[in-house]
This record gives structure tokens, C-alpha cells and sequence, in this order.
């Protein structure tokens, strides 16, 4: 089980260009759901859609007295309309934790009650024959950009008339570009890629004809970007969590755009030491190239499923990705790597069990 097979490898491709182009900022991931459920439904995978749209798809295992998890975010961030301005544009705030600098310029979808504008995210001082210099200070906030629809409107009494209210969903279009180098750049590949990469193992898989070592879920949530992600889709039965998500490429980071790069701390503190150390044997034994990596200003599915109490061993599997939650950068190769990474671990022994005392030895 060392390389994807060449059609394991086009699934992949496919299945991140397709879930590129389904809207799904937080809050609005219907459509990108049914596209999971029906991708599940030609794999012969059974699944369960909890009351929030998180998808928990099952493998049954050799042995089901405890299970094993996989869980990976649909929802990305995205925008929403806070107030209706005078000059016929739309004031905006943030889905999700990132900055206003991204979004200026952004071709968007508005979604109303009724149907769908499309516009673009400009800064309120855009044009550089009326401001001239003054457009080199503007702050950078989400207090001074605004949305422009492709609609005559120039007052807020016509946006009304559009059917435009406070609180509609904002969408960035992904804009993929991929090329025969490899590397893939796009808006929102936190998280698509990952969910690419889960398919695709899922894939592998459910189509061997020996089972994994455990009941195997893999878990699709849809609240990642707001904190909540996996907090409530986990079964008593579930002893290890593993998410996937996306590795930030920058100056003091070890993460990387080829292979895995697995998360040894974040912001929430650091994660399992055991899992960590079986992850790293994995990839030793499968030869997936990998390096280790801690993020300071990060949380996770893994996260929110231990802050909601869950008593299971934790994980972080990630693609190194550059300028995440802005114009994203990764290669197929890591993608592929951690499809790999998912499947040798679906066949992998549990962890060992918890010990009494730790002596402080060394991992390898």
C-alpha cells in the first residue's frame, strides 16, 4: 500500500475541482453536503447526516468494540451582508477568522431569499482617478470594503427592491488554477483539498476486500471555521480522532507543500503523544514523506471535539498549504500523501492503551 493507483489519483483531482465550485462558507454547506452523501452513495458507503449537515460515513472493521475516526470540514469562510449602504452597496463582516486584505477584489455570489447577484468585494475608496493617494492609506478592516452587485442599484431603497437584506450569505468564488507543475492555487482549499484526500481514501478503502483494523468514520463537519467542527458528531465508541486540515507554509514554520506535515502542538496545546508517534511510524513504514510542525494561532476539528469533552486520542494530519485563508498554495503530491497517510492508518493496530505514569522517554 505504498502509491495511489493512477484512477485513486484522478478521483482525487476531480473531486477537489468539483467541491471548488459548490458555495459553502459556514452556515450555508447544504448543497456541498449532498455532493459528499451522493459521492458516499456510488462508493456503497454507508452514512448518517446529523440535524446540522455533518456527515458520518462507516467502514465496518475487523473489530467494532471500539471505532476509529477521520473528520474533515466543508465549510470555509466567506462573508455575510451586515447593513445596506446609501450609495446602493453592501457593508460586509467576516465568516470565519481572516482578513479583509483577501477579500478585496473577490468576484462573489450574494445568496437572497429568492435568488443569487453576482458582484465583486472592492475597498470603499476604489478608484484611483477620484483618490488618488488616498487609496494607498485606507486601513486595511472589513470596515472599509463594501459589495458591489452587477445590478443597477445606487441607493439602499433599490437594494430592498433586489430583495437584498441584512444577514444574506456571501460566497468568494475559489478561482482553482492547476497546472501540469502540480501545484494548485485557489480560495478555499481549507478545506476542500482535505475532504478531496478523505474521499479518496475512503474510496481505496471501501473497495479492498480485507476490512480495516477497526470500525473506520470518516467525518465530514460543517462548523469548523466558527469552533464547533467535531464537537458533537463523535460516538462513545470512537478512541482516536484524526483531523485533517490545512498546514500553514511561512518564515518559522517546518510545514510543507510535499508530503504530510504532522501537528505536534497548536493553539489549544499540544496532541496526543502516542498518536503523534504512530502517525510518524506510519509514514516511516509506507515511505509518505513528512515533517513535524507546531502552529501557534490554529484550531481544529480535533479541538472542538476535546473541548466538547470527548475522551479519545487526538490527532492533526495536514497538507501544507501557503498564505492560508487568502490565495492558497499546495501541491497534489501532499494531498496524495495524506490520502495515503489516512488509508495505512485505517489498516494500522490501535494505539497502544493508556499508561499509568509516563517515564519522559524519547518517541523517535
Amino acid at each position: 500500500m505504498t502509491e495511489l493507483a493512477p484512477g485513486d489519483k484522478a478521483y482525487l483531482r476531480q473531486r477537489l475541482l468539483d467541491m471548488l465550485s459548490i458555495p459553502s462558507p459556514t452556515g450555508f454547506t447544504s448543497e456541498l453536503s449532498r455532493y459528499v452523501c451522493a459521492e458516499l452513495e456510488l462508493l456503497e458507503v454507508d452514512y448518517q447526516l446529523t440535524r446540522r449537515g455533518t456527515i458520518v460515513a462507516k467502514i465496518p472493521g475487523r473489530h467494532n468494540h471500539v471505532a476509529r475516526a477521520v473528520a474533515n470540514h466543508l465549510d470555509t469562510i466567506g462573508a455575510v451582508a451586515t447593513a445596506l449602504k446609501s450609495n446602493g452597496r453592501l457593508a460586509l463582516a467576516p465568516i470565519g477568522t481572516w482578513s479583509s486584505r483577501f477579500a478585496e477584489g473577490g468576484r462573489v455570489t450574494l445568496f437572497c431569499r429568492d435568488r443569487a447577484y453576482r458582484g465583486q468585494v472592492l475597498p470603499v475608496l476604489a478608484s484611483g482617478h477620484a483618490f488618488n493617494e488616498q487609496i494607498d492609506s485606507l486601513p486595511v478592516s472589513w470596515d472599509h470594503v463594501e459589495l458591489r452587485l452587477n445590478e443597477r442599484c445606487d441607493s439602499d431603497r433599490e437594494l430592498r427592491t433586489l430583495g437584498v437584506r441584512s444577514g444574506d450569505f456571501v460566497a468568494f468564488d475559489a478561482d482553482p488554477e492547476l497546472d501540469s507543475s502540480g501545484y494548485i492555487t485557489a480560495r478555499h482549499l481549507d478545506n476542500k483539498a482535505g475532504a478531496a484526500a478523505l474521499l479518496t481514501a475512503v474510496r481505496d478503502i471501501s473497495s479492498r476486500e480485507e476490512p480495516p483494523a477497526l470500525d473506520f468514520l470518516a467525518i465530514f463537519t460543517v462548523t469548523e471555521e466558527v469552533g464547533t467542527g467535531a464537537s458533537a458528531s463523535l460516538s462513545p465508541n470512537v478512541s482516536e480522532l484524526v483531523g485533517i486540515d490545512i498546514g500553514p507554509v511561512a518564515p518559522g514554520q517546518n510545514a510543507r507543500e510535499t508530503g504530510v506535515t504532522l501537528c505536534a502542538q497548536d493553539t489549544s496545546g499540544p496532541f496526543d503523544r502516542r498518536m503523534l508517534r504512530k502517525l510518524k511510524n506510519l509514514c516511516r513504514q509506507h515511505q509518505i514523506e513528512y515533517q513535524v510542525d507546531l502552529f501557534r494561532y490554529y484550531y481544529s476539528d480535533a479541538n472542538s471535539a476535546l473541548k466538547a469533552g470527548h475522551d479519545v486520542r487526538d490527532a492533526l494530519v495536514t497538507f501544507g498549504t501557503d498564505a492560508t485563508h487568502g490565495y492558497e498554495r499546495t501541491h497534489l503530491s501532499s494531498l496524495e500523501s495524506v490520502a495515503r497517510l489516512v488509508r495505512a492508518y485505517a489498516f494500522s493496530e490501535p494505539a497502544e492503551p493508556a499508561e499509568p505514569a509516563e517515564r519522559g522517554v524519547g518517541d523517535g
